[in-house]
């Protein structure tokens, strides 16, 4: 596949009207959209992909969690997000490219490089795993196609139609693009690969004791660390007009103990 230059993918000149902007254009960017499954049954799982997708991308990008508790659709299967991520055209009002993927995955590569191969002749693009199953885990989807119309929640609801996505003609329509392996890589499950952009722990995140000797759990576990991660609090705030100076060169937040016993006032409760 041929990547298309990295620019902004989605961009709006809307005319403005008024005393104010006469006949002005005002020029509007869209970030890139991504929607990541959201199960509250393991949120520390949810949290290591978004940070991993932020952290490695690009460009400007929206990630956005699909929960299911403020969404239309209130089916659900094995995960709180089995039917909610076909959602994802109707929740971008039918316009612009949108990246759907599972909450059990680890980012490692630049997910503008999915954008990047966006085919206006599909309505959709996955990653074309032997285990068709797994292929609704990652997909890119052509929102302002006229098959992604049909995604909408009462049909979604319904549940029929999507797994094997009959709804835009079968898994051998035309209408679905592919995507490199590497941006679907299914760990236990195919070979092990050390070039995988997006790790898919689809029998497990590494934090449970049955998969915690996986295939790219380091990895997981270093960006879990990652997340949790900070400065220390004078690193931070020190410069700031929240902090007070000591004598002996501390900075500390003005409600500190110390600080307060230094000026004569009773610590807070």
């Amino acid at each position: 596949m041929t990547l298309r230059p990295k620019r902004f993918r989605r961009m709006f000149i809307l005319p403005l009207t008024g005393p104010a902007f006469g006949s002005a254009l005002f020029l509007r960017l869209i970030m890139l959209q991504c929607f990541i499954g959201l199960d509250q049954r393991q949120p520390v799982a949810y949290s290591v992909a978004q940070h991993s997708l932020i952290w490695r991308c690009s460009e400007p990008v929206n990630v956005c969690p699909l929960n299911v508790e403020t969404l239309p659709v209130k089916k659900v299967g094995l995960t709180p997000f089995t039917f909610t991520r076909w959602l994802v055209p109707w929740l971008m009002e039918g316009r612009g490219w949108a990246l759907f993927m599972d909450t059990d995955v680890l980012i490692l590569g630049d997910v503008a490089e999915v954008f990047g191969l966006s085919n206006d002749a599909y309505a959709v693009m996955v990653s074309k795993n032997p285990r068709h199953f797994e292929w609704p885990a990652v997909m890119l989807f052509n929102c302002a196609h006229e098959a992604c119309k049909a995604l909408t929640p009462e049909f979604v609801d319904d549940g029929k139609g999507l797994y094997g996505f009959k709804w835009c003609g079968g898994e051998d329509s035309p209408l679905i693009g592919e995507l490199p392996r590497e941006w679907n890589h299914l760990v236990g499950y195919d070979p092990p690969r050390l070039d995988a952009k997006l790790v898919h722990f689809t029998a497990g995140i590494p934090p449970f004791e049955e998969t915690k000797m996986c295939e790219y759990s380091d990895a997981w576990h270093v960006e879990h660390q990652r997340l949790n991660a900070s400065l220390p609090w004078a690193a931070l705030m020190a410069q700031s007009v929240h902090a007070t100076h000591l004598p002996d060169g501390r900075a500390l937040p003005h409600f500190h103990p110390e600080v307060l016993a230094m000026k004569g006032q009773m610590s807070p409760k």
